[in-house]
């Protein structure tokens, strides 16, 4: 991948689009979780229920604001980090516990200084601030989709905000040596989001997977598999969030049934 390419991995979106998206993405969860069981599971992540995956998230929240209010320019050990969790409310306190989490995190990135130096754990990455900004919008809508699909059918993300979701997953999580995603012999998978056209770096993306590496562009040549549909739903099939039925799929399905196996997200 060329330096131009790389530079331009997180263009799609400004980070002041970024905390947009994490409020309301944040608000639509909770939302959805006032009116849900908190002991229904949730079918996307199997090893949850609701309860676990708002006391997950909770979590996560305050764990990010930590490093940008404070600054932290190393990661934290498990010691450090336990303060920052504290105790989970009872059910009934639940919700709000949680929004004011999330509040607090869409708080301190609004004020952060453009210049914050603090931890980051993904490469092609603008700024520590774009990358929190960034991550957390994605992890808060990730999670939404897995509220909403514990009490229905996953409600559709905004094409650029789905497509800027595929960059960050192929050239930050997956930018990252992965042996698990290895093939030998390769095999490429080709996506076309057919309602991302006009966002400001394309609708396509090519995947590589070597016994090496695995390497990933934008790029619209057919790969062994091709996958067409809406940036939203390649966003929720990356992160294992639907299968590909109903999907214009072309080639070998099992490469899309190797990725379902093989590609799982670890945020370190």
């Amino acid at each position: 991948m060329t330096a131009a390419v790389r530079f331009c991995q997180n263009r799609r979106m400004e980070t002041t689009e970024h905390i947009a998206a994490l409020r309301r993405e944040g608000e639509l969860l909770a939302a959805t979780v006032a009116r849900t069981d908190l002991d229904a599971p949730v079918p996307t992540c199997p090893e949850w229920c609701v309860r676990e995956l708002v006391q997950h998230l909770g979590d996560v929240h305050r764990w990010a604001a930590t490093y940008v209010r404070e600054g932290h320019t190393e990661q934290l050990a498990m010691e450090d980090e336990a303060p920052i969790f504290g105790t989970w409310p009872q059910d009934s306190g639940l919700v709000d516990w949680f929004r004011e989490g999330h509040a607090a995190l869409v708080r301190t990135l609004e004020t952060a200084a453009p210049d914050l130096a603090c931890w980051s754990f993904l490469p092609n990455i603008r700024s520590p601030l774009a990358f929190w900004a960034r991550r957390q919008a994605h992890e808060t809508a990730i999670h939404r989709a897995d509220a909403t699909r514990a009490s229905g059918a996953i409600t559709p993300f905004p094409a650029a905000f789905a497509a800027d979701g595929i960059d960050e997953l192929l050239f930050g999580f997956f930018a990252r040596p992965r042996k698990r995603l290895r093939a030998d012999p390769p095999c490429t998978l080709h996506l076309h989001a057919d309602d991302a056209d006009g966002t400001d770096d394309g609708s396509d993306w090519l995947v590589e997977f070597g016994p090496e590496r695995v390497v990933a562009s934008r790029d619209s040549q057919d790969g062994d598999c091709s996958v067409h549909g809406s940036a939203s739903d390649l966003y929720l099939l990356l992160w294992n969030r639907r299968t590909p039925d109903g999907l214009d799929v072309h080639g070998d399905r099992s490469i899309l049934d190797f990725w379902r196996e093989r590609a799982t997200v670890r945020w370190s």
